[in-house]
Formats: structure tokens, sequence, C-alpha cells
């Protein structure tokens, strides 16, 4: 009795510990990860600004998304993205996905959160729709960005400095536009954190959560965004206030819509890739740069998605195998 009742408690233990360990890799490795995708172009443009004002901008923008996504679906604080995940009790080998992650992260490899941590709990047919819409999110990204800055480059010349005039302006067009995308990538991309926790957080669990996703963002801001930011800078002009708004405002849209498509989660960091593809080579086409000279950086950039997606596949033939 006394052995059955000793493993009884260890069991709950258990219970308790696998799923506090999980989300607290994924809020340190999704914030690491992709957040730096979404405030990277944030953080270059603004490279003068004392990094705490940064942080607070960012972490006001978090604490209002989580508490309306809590208080609008009752508890979950996934924007209901997870209604095709439901909750199962977390094993070690769930927990694992996020650490891997983090490991990644630290090498500067922009993986998919989506795929690496959601691949752990989603049936093979969710993972096979994921794919599919994250597929289309980064044609879609890539065409839309082509299409656009093909235009844009006519009229827009960033070696040109900004009128003094109307550089408050942009500043501020530039935070706002850094706001709803900051916004938007969350209401997609806190599934990854959520999928650990209940679907019906408490106060006290929430509290617990926010904490620790505005503590790991401070750390982002603080170190400039770490190897993952190298990504944002050697990209075009993504130093320039100008190009930093207009590419966060047309990644926030184009987030947006593939939002209201459906509540399958996708890869926010494949829409990401594809929208600096696409940019990439319009300013290539533009500007008569070989085309050719572009594309060792984006195959770069695409063979560390591949990675990722092994990475995940390996993941999910392993839950497979011990589940």
């Amino acid at each position: 009795m006394v052995y059955t009742y000793i493993n009884h408690k260890e069991k709950i233990m258990l219970e308790m510990i696998f799923p506090l360990i999980g989300l607290t890799l994924a809020g340190a490795a999704v914030m690491s990860n992709d957040a730096v995708q979404t405030l990277g172009t944030f953080m270059v443009s603004n490279e003068k600004t004392p990094w705490w004002k940064l942080w607070a901008a960012a972490s006001t923008v978090l604490v209002s998304t989580v508490l309306y996504s809590w208080f609008t679906y009752g508890g979950d604080i996934s924007f209901g993205r997870l209604d095709k995940i439901p909750y199962i009790t977390v094993e070690w080998y769930h927990a694992l996905a996020p650490g891997v992650l983090l490991l990644l992260t630290r090498y500067g490899i922009p993986v998919s959160t989506t795929f690496l941590v959601l691949s752990a709990f989603a049936s093979t047919i969710i993972f096979e729709k994921m794919l599919v819409k994250s597929m289309l999110g980064y044609a879609i990204a890539a065409v839309v960005s082509y299409a656009f800055w093909m235009i844009l480059s006519k009229y827009l010349n960033e070696k040109k400095k900004v009128k003094p005039e109307h550089e408050k302006g942009w500043r501020i067009a530039q935070w706002c536009t850094t706001g709803f995308l900051w916004f938007t990538w969350l209401s997609h991309d806190l599934a990854n954190i959520a999928v650990f926790a209940p679907r019906e957080m408490s106060v006290a669990y929430l509290t617990g959560t926010i904490a620790l996703l505005v503590s790991v963002l401070g750390y982002v801001f603080y170190t400039k965004g770490g190897k993952i930011q190298e990504i944002v800078i050697e990209k075009s002009s993504t130093s320039y206030v100008r190009s930093a708004t207009i590419i966060d405002a047309v990644y926030a849209f184009i987030l947006l819509y593939l939002k209201q498509m459906n509540n399958i989660p996708m890869s926010t960091t494949w829409v990401f890739v594809g929208l600096l593809c696409g940019r990439e080579l319009a300013i290539a086409t533009r500007m008569d740069r070989k085309v050719k000279k572009v594309f060792p950086l984006l195959a770069k950039d695409f063979m560390k998605m591949m990675l990722g997606l092994c990475v995940s596949i390996v993941i999910v033939l392993l839950v497979q195998g011990v589940s």
C-alpha cells in the first residue's frame, strides 16, 4: 500500500513538474527565437533608444494581448488556436521539444517553433495541415513582398535621409506598426507556449506565465536579439526607419490574413523568411544586381528552415514511438 501510495504521489508530482518545465522552456525559446523575427527590425532601427524603453513598450503590448485572449477565450491565452489540439498529460518527451529549440536558437538557427513544439502534441493529420498552411504562408509572403517592393522601390530610396520634419512621423508610424505586428504575431504563436498549460488558466497560473514571458523578453532586448538578430541585420536596409516600418506593416497584414483563414496553427517563421526572400529578390532586380548573388543568402535561410522541419519530424516519430 505504501509503495502504491508513493508511486501515486510521484506520478502527481511529475504531472505537475513536466508541464511547468515545458512551459518555462517554451516561453524562453519562443521569446528568444520567434519574437526576434517580429521585433528585430524594431530593435535595429531604434538602436539608439535605451533597451529598457523598447522592452517596456513591447511588454505593454504583450501583457495586454495575453489578458485580452484570457478574458475573451475563457482562460485560454492561445486565441483558440489549440481547439484541434486537446490538452493531454505532459510527459518528459513533450518538454524535450522546447529544450531542443533553445539549443538551436543559441546557434542562430531560425527554426519554426510551431513545428518544433506543437509537433509533439499534434496528430499526424493536424501536423500535415500545419505544414500545408505554413508553405502557403511562405509563398504568399514571398510573392506579396516581391510585388510590393518592386513598386515601392521606385519611390523609396533609403540612401536619402529622412527630412527632419518627417522623422518624428516615421518614428511614430514605426512604433504603431510594430505594436500591431507584435499583437498579430502573439495571436499566432502564444499557442506554442500555451500548449503546455491548462486551456483554462487560473489567475495564479496566468500571473506566473506573464512574469516569465516579460522577463525573457527583457533579456532579448538587453542582448539586442542575440544570434537570431543577425539574420535581420544582414538583410538590406532593415536598419532604416522607413523600411522597418513598411516591413512590419506588410508582415502584420499577412499574418492577420492567415489568422482569419482558419484556426490551424502555422509557422510565422516561414512567413517571415518568405517576406525577406521576396524583398531581397525585388531589391536585387530593381538595382540591376545579379539575382544569383542573392541566392546564397536566401538558400542559407531556407536550409535552416528545412533543418528545423527535419528536427520536428524526428520529434513526431519519437513521440509516436514512446507514447
